[in-house]
């Protein structure tokens, strides 16, 4: 059983940054590849960005240049830094993984608001 928890959502101001971070449970991330969803009230959860195990990176056009999601290993942790806020990034934000099973996070809310 794979235990994913997400952290440090928050409310920030437009423009401002916010760093998630999801650890798991076993040492899944150098063998899978990873994602981050989210999903804002009344819409359907989408794909915000994943990283491979060799590192490849694919960002939701929403949010490329402003986005960034790495691998940290000594942590054991996928982490998703997020510059330029704006209002619509506001959601309920998600780590994935996918092998025997999808495995989700219980999520971490972002609210984006002056």
């Amino acid at each position: 059983q794979v235990r994913l928890v997400e952290s440090g959502g928050g409310l920030v101001q437009p423009g401002g940054s916010l760093r998630l971070s999801c650890a798991a449970s076993g040492n899944i991330f150098s063998r899978y590849a990873m994602g981050w969803y989210r999903q804002a009230p009344g819409k359907q959860r989408e794909l915000v960005a994943y990283i491979t195990t060799g590192g490849r990176t694919n960002y939701a056009d929403s949010v490329k240049g402003r986005f960034t999601i790495s691998r940290d290993t000594a942590k054991n942790t996928v982490d998703l830094q997020m510059n330029s806020l704006k209002p619509e990034d506001t959601a309920v934000y998600y780590c994935n993984v996918n092998f025997d099973d999808s495995y989700w996070g219980q999520g971490t809310q972002v609210t984006v608001s002056s």
